[in-house]
């Protein structure tokens, strides 16, 4: 039970960061007035919130080395239920003006925080948890509901779009999606109450061998694990977010299409990552991490570029198709990543190692990147510079994989 309800908690995170960029061209609106600058503002507002992870990281990392998976877990969603619902009763521009955005990005700083504590601490108690054989597997249940959660945002982005008026979208509709994720997340926080404490934290108890400071120890000891999980999260990360979350923004900004089609192909690449992301886990489990990974980084040097090529085109079967095809191995990477980027650490200090690798990747190869790739856009007019970004990480990160010990005990 505990191990369900843990994986099912990641839906809030993906629900919350990408029903924002999700609504990004809709809240510059309401926030930002109707100014050119305003998307971008917007973007830059989750890059800087995403700036924040590896703070709110390290921070709960160090709880939850120090004091336990399990009262991190709770902090971090607390946080997170607070920033939803602030987010929902925030004042809009027009009631505002200017300290309407700079509420919103303050806000989405300390939703950027909370989360920072919230994918590592689910991904070390799963693989904490589950049997050695099944790791792959039971881990990659993170990313499969945190897809959840995106297809969810999208679900309700798109119904909540398509069903306004524009006047009644930025007056007080935009509000709703941000009031179901506080009700869903503050759902979720009174079933963690419920968690047991991970075994692994409890065999460190017992063995009196947690580390007095978590990060201190990741540092010594674990340098060459907090780079492997550097690269593996900076795939996964430029990927999903490129390739997934800013997706709807690259179509709509490219006048491919509306934002209401944009949200409901959304929806389909989320299914599409759901179908993935158990099956790369399992394969993991069979195969090892580093074979799957390798494959997944060719893949992720190779597509991308054609697949933001042909979904510039216009054709809704081609569009369908490119996005389809990110989503797919977008998920394949947070699949395996989940997994192969905690177990390059010890229970001792897992999460502080995890803070100090995987969430700085996050912050710069997925805050940052859907606005960059916006502004490379609007610069260059080249529509393949979204997929040209994934292409170049995935090119330097091959390598380090290439070179990585497999991680996966059975093989």
């Amino acid at each position: 039970m505990s191990l369900a309800i843990a994986a099912f908690s990641t839906v809030v995170e993906w629900y919350d960061f990408t029903l924002y960029l999700y609504l990004a061209t809709i809240l510059s609106r309401v926030f930002f007035g109707n100014g050119a600058t305003g998307l971008l503002v917007t973007l830059a507002g989750f890059a800087v919130a995403y700036l924040m992870r590896p703070v709110g990281a390290l921070v709960f990392g160090h709880l939850g080395d120090r004091h336990g998976r399990r009262p991190a877990m709770l902090a971090a969603m607390g946080l997170m239920t607070a920033a939803m619902l602030a987010t929902a009763l925030l004042p809009t521009h027009a009631q505002a003006g200017p300290l309407a955005g700079a509420l919103l990005l303050l806000i989405r700083c300390l939703m950027g925080f909370s989360v920072g504590g919230e994918y590592t601490g689910v991904v070390a108690y799963l693989l904490e948890g589950a049997q050695p054989r099944r790791r792959g597997l039971i881990t990659s249940l993170a990313a499969a509901a945190s897809e959840i959660g995106a297809l969810l945002a999208a679900g309700i982005a798109a119904l909540t779009v398509g069903l306004l008026s524009e006047s009644a979208l930025v007056s007080w509709g935009w509000r709703l999606p941000f009031l179901v994720g506080a009700a869903l997340a503050g759902s979720v926080l009174v079933a963690r109450l419920r968690l047991e404490e991970s075994p692994e934290f409890e065999r460190q108890r017992r063995r009196g061998s947690i580390p007095v400071q978590p990060l201190r120890h990741a540092l010594r000891h674990h340098r060459p694990g907090i780079a492997r999980g550097f690269a593996i999260s900076a795939l996964g990360s430029i990927t999903y977010y490129v390739g997934i979350t800013y997706v709807p923004v690259f179509l709509t900004a490219t006048g491919t299409m509306d934002e209401a089609h944009a949200l409901q192909l959304a929806t389909i690449a989320a299914i599409a990552v759901i179908v993935v992301t158990p099956i790369t886990g399992a394969l993991s489990d069979r195969i090892g991490r580093k074979p799957v990974l390798l494959a997944l980084a060719l893949l992720s040097a190779v597509l991308p570029v054609l697949m933001f090529t042909v979904m510039a085109r216009g054709s809704p079967g081609l569009v369908l198709a490119g996005a389809v095809v990110l989503a797919a191995v977008a998920g394949g990477v947070s699949a395996v990543g989940a997994v192969a980027t905690a177990e390059q650490f010890p229970g001792e200090g897992r999460l502080s190692g995890l803070a100090f690798g995987a969430t700085a990747a996050t912050a710069l190869f997925g805050g940052v990147a859907p606005w960059v790739a916006q502004l490379m856009l609007a610069s260059t007019g080249w529509t393949a510079v979204p997929g040209a970004m994934i292409a170049l990480v995935a090119v330097a990160v091959g390598p380090i994989v290439a070179l990585m010990p497999e991680t996966n005990r059975r093989i």
